[in-house]
């Protein structure tokens, strides 16, 4: 052997660590920015597939930007027989939780029958995977790895590959070895971590001095003598039926609708609480949560702001049936509810079988004002303009209200329920109103109050923020009824089928800032006529909303305005510019400068002549 081989040897190593990486034999990139571990790195785990060390591990002693960063690409498995998955199967699937079925993004159920998950789902849920912790350097640093961890190489954002190792810390997998409990080790478990209960001992707390948002509201039953919460019954599922726990919450107004099915109308008409209207005022309301210790002084009654009957079945219809419970409920910062009101809607049903009725019930919120005359002002459409979407302000009397249109039940019967005009929104609703058996003026009074709602509105709004106890910012309300169409008619009734409602609106002021006023309103009918002996049961009725812009804009001005152009008396004004101030003025110089040439050449072309 020549004694020069070695040194040859250690050269020709030293060649290939210092060859550029661009000469080096470049392994494939797969799609998704993953590179295949190069043949001249050793083992190869692509896949998975482990291959025991050739060679012994030759890198650097010292190698500079060694990186903890998990590595952004997802590495692609080979499809080979040989592959291992990625992402093993978990020792406890926590996302498995339909046993036999494939849970979707659950990449640890061994119910999909998955090799590789991520190649069908689109996101693996949390816990679903095992943690992966990487050690990453840069590739041109390394020679030949022998790892016994899996290695890949990965492109980093910058294009840069990243030799990567996966170390395997069992404390990332987060799950640890479940104890097999016998009856050897279970005195010594039971020592360990046993206890008088698994439940936490409960700290009994005081309550609240105060009501705060969102709180349930105590009521006080003196027939039973138990505290309860005020309830607010709320549709649940698909068929939107009436569940009664769901608690009203403090300073929450809000409106709940449900239904009601019956299998026996008969026996329910009567001895359902949910129709009687005296099961939602049989009670008092507790000012604060702390009034249980003092009733007497803390107890707030319900009101009934008109009266409303018992439940009676007669024949074969349930009478005074509640379809509409409304709650006002008058609050004084931390001193509590003050005072509380109730008013109903109510329905007949007919018996027959699988009945069904629709409820509705509100509850609102407002300040406690001890004042009448502020107490009875309305929330406020805009200040002052109207705003659109607002509510049509109207004035019966002295009591402010909103306008509203006819509303329908789910069979198309007319509810107690109705639509609020909205400023700006024009609308269209209908349905039918069931009859009783009257005398003509007694049928137009019924159809009436069932178009215009009760009470029927006398003036509306002119702004936003019109005060009823100013009648200059209201305006009349301008209509004809039926009963001028039978003036030339005795024995004819003509009743109102339908009602449109005209609104005249205009805004007025500063076109940066103008406001929307109603200078009037109207109301129209159709009537249709009937005679006496004709028994009506039942008639379709449909109001109508519509909003005229009558808006006046100001006429443009007619002259348009004239560019006062300022020409310089200095001949030799466009050169000056022109060598003073450079090429921005020049292009604005042009003009003057063409026309001097032109003038000095017809100048000379005279000399010359």
């Amino acid at each position: 052997m020549c004694p020069m081989c070695t040194p040859r040897l250690v050269l020709l190593q030293a060649f290939f660590l210092m060859v550029p990486e661009s000469v080096q034999p470049q392994p494939f990139s797969s799609p998704s920015g993953v590179v295949s571990t190069p043949s001249h790195l050793g083992p190869s785990t692509l896949g998975g597939t482990f291959q025991p060390p050739s060679e012994s591990t030759e890198t650097p002693g010292s190698l500079p930007g060694i990186s903890t960063v998990g590595p952004t690409a997802v590495i692609p498995s080979a499809p080979d027989n040989k592959t291992v998955d990625l992402l093993p199967v978990l020792p406890i699937c926590v996302c498995d939780l339909t046993p036999g079925t494939c849970d979707i993004n659950c990449c640890c159920d061994k119910d999909c029958y998955l090799l590789h998950p991520r190649t069908v789902f689109s996101f693996c849920l949390p816990g679903s995977v095992r943690s992966s912790s990487w050690m990453c350097v840069d590739h041109s640093l390394i020679f030949r790895s022998n790892s016994p961890f899996p290695t890949r190489v990965f492109m980093d954002s910058n294009r840069i590959r990243q030799f990567c190792v996966r170390v395997n810390n069992s404390k990332l997998h987060y799950f640890q070895k479940l104890q097999k409990v016998d009856t050897t080790n279970f005195q010594a478990l039971a020592a360990e971590f046993g206890g008088k209960s698994f439940i936490t001992t409960f700290q009994t707390q005081s309550p609240p001095p105060f009501y705060r948002a969102g709180d349930p509201i105590l009521t006080y039953f003196p027939e039973w003598s138990v505290v309860s919460l005020l309830r607010q019954p709320a549709g649940v599922g698909a068929g939107g039926l009436c569940t009664e726990n769901n608690p009203a919450g403090f300073l929450e107004s809000k409106t709940t609708t449900c239904t009601r099915f019956f299998k026996n109308l008969t026996s329910s008409c009567i001895l359902d609480p949910a129709l009687d209207a005296a099961s939602y005022y049989n009670f008092t309301v507790l000012k604060v949560p702390t009034g249980m210790t003092d009733l007497q002084n803390m107890k707030v009654p319900v009101t009934l702001l008109s009266q409303a009957g018992s439940p009676l079945l007669a024949g074969n219809t349930c009478q005074n049936v509640v379809s509409q419970v409304m709650y006002e409920i008058e609050t004084n910062g931390t001193l509590g509810i003050q005072r509380v009101f109730v008013s109903f809607g109510q329905t007949n049903l007919t018996v027959k079988p699988d009945a069904s009725l629709q409820q509705h019930f509100i509850i609102h919120f407002r300040a406690f004002e001890r004042s009448t005359a502020t107490s009875l002002l309305s929330p406020r459409s805009g200040n002052p303009g109207y705003i659109v979407g607002k509510p049509l302000l109207v004035l019966t009397g002295d009591v402010s209200h909103s306008m509203t249109l006819l509303q329908s039940q789910g069979d198309g019967t007319c509810s107690a329920k109705r639509h609020k005009v909205q400023f700006g929104v024009n609308a269209i609703s209908g349905c039918k109103l069931s009859l009783k058996k009257a005398d003509c003026s007694h049928l137009q009074q019924e159809i009436d109050q069932a178009l215009h709602g009760r009470p029927r509105p006398e003036h509306v709004a002119i702004f936003g923020n019109a005060d009823p106890a100013q009648r200059g910012q209201w305006t009349r309300i301008l209509s004809r009824n039926c009963n001028v169409l039978a003036m030339n008619c005795t024995s004819c009734c003509f009743i109102p089928v339908s009602l449109e409602i005209q609104v005249l609106w205009a805004y007025i002021g500063l076109q940066s800032n103008p406001q929307a006023h109603v200078p009037g309103a109207r109301f129209l009918y159709q009537c249709q006529s009937v005679q006496d002996s004709q028994l009506l049961t039942e008639v379709s009725l449909t109001t109508l909303v519509t909003f005229v812009d009558i808006t006046q804009k100001p006429e443009p001005p007619r002259g348009q305005p004239r560019i006062d152009w300022k020409l310089p008396y200095d001949f030799f004004f466009p050169f000056k510019v022109v060598f003073s101030r450079g090429v921005g003025s020049q292009k604005g110089s042009v003009f003057p400068i063409l026309t001097l040439c032109l003038l000095l050449l017809e100048v000379l072309n005279l000399d010359t002549n």
